[in-house]
């Protein structure tokens, strides 16, 4: 079969290892620049040269055995470590958190900065439309994209999957991203559950990192909620005071400060289950039907694919 996958982040890119692998065409087609998405990592120029931060996941869990398979071939290659600080079971990809899907997305075939604004059905064949073009014709239609994106898509196609889709909602999340002169030795490498921070991490402590004290702050769904349409200047400011109350030291001056707002961060969740009209030929996979994490995410997706695939 030829098949269009819209999203090219984990879940779609595990979608498209399985159709791959059983003889299958895919084509992915994703809105951001490059691979990324739950697993982001932004470079950024500063006065120390270029930077990267994960600004995404801070890192990811390895707990079942398919998965674990996965990721000990990412360690293999050297695009994954494990990283015991975040937990027994956490792993970073290396040198930055989106190696393993950049990886991933080259052995693929990926249209980059192609947002599809709708998705069309003639006789038996899908269509993927890009701006003005229509590209296809595809003989199965998988959607890998936040739920709120995934609705409108699904909608006139299947309405029982575009109702599942609107039943979830994803809470928004601020990241914001320093640069420090110097090491700040009071604070720990990692923070959890501090309101208002839901996650505080020295990006430079994790593994195969560049030099320079590099820090991610994530804040937590309900505050970001209420700072939704804060100037990021102000996060920046907000949560930089937020990290020194809770390692309890006064924050020096960064080098560089810059914040992200993630409108889709965390998905309320649903129990994982298999989205897929076989009549049709139409698919549904993601984080927004795995809770949120990433290795649920690629489980959802590479069942997804598993499935169409038998």
């Amino acid at each position: 079969m030829r098949v269009a996958i819209i999203g090219a982040g984990i879940a779609g890119l595990a979608c498209a290892d399985r159709l791959r692998d059983a003889g299958h065409r895919v084509t992915l087609f994703d809105k951001a620049r490059g691979a990324g998405g739950r697993m982001s990592t932004r470079r950024a120029t500063t006065t120390r040269g270029d930077m990267a931060f994960d600004h995404g996941a801070t890192h990811f869990t390895a707990r079942s055995q398919e998965f674990q398979s996965l990721v000990d071939h990412w360690h293999a290659q050297g695009l994954a470590a494990p990283w015991p600080t975040a937990g027994a079971h956490a792993w970073v990809g290396t040198p930055s958190m989106n190696a393993p899907l950049r990886a991933q997305a080259k052995t693929h075939d990926v249209w980059w900065s192609s947002p599809a604004s709708a998705l069309t059905r003639h006789g038996q064949d899908w269509w993927v439309h890009i701006e003005a073009v229509r590209h296809g014709p595809y003989d199965a239609m998988v959607v890998a994209i936040p739920a709120e994106q995934a609705a409108p898509l699904l909608s006139l196609h299947d309405f029982d999957m575009a109702r599942a889709a609107m039943t979830v909602r994803s809470h928004p999340s601020w990241s914001a991203m320093y640069l420090f002169a110097k090491p700040i030795d009071a604070l720990p490498d990692f923070i959890r559950g501090v309101e208002p921070i839901s996650y505080a991490v020295r990006n430079s402590a994790k593994p195969a990192r560049e030099p320079g004290e590099t820090w991610v702050v994530q804040a937590g769904w309900a505050w970001s909620e209420q700072h939704l349409t804060c100037d990021p200047a102000r996060v920046c400011n907000l949560l930089l005071s937020a990290l020194g109350e809770a390692g309890g030291t006064a924050m020096p001056e960064p080098l560089h400060a810059d914040a992200h707002r993630w409108l889709f961060s965390q998905p309320s969740g649903r129990d994982p289950e298999l989205l897929w009209n076989d009549t049709i030929r139409l698919g549904a996979c993601g984080d927004w039907l795995a809770h949120g994490f990433v290795e649920y995410a690629w489980q959802s997706g590479s069942a997804l694919g598993q499935a169409i695939a038998g």
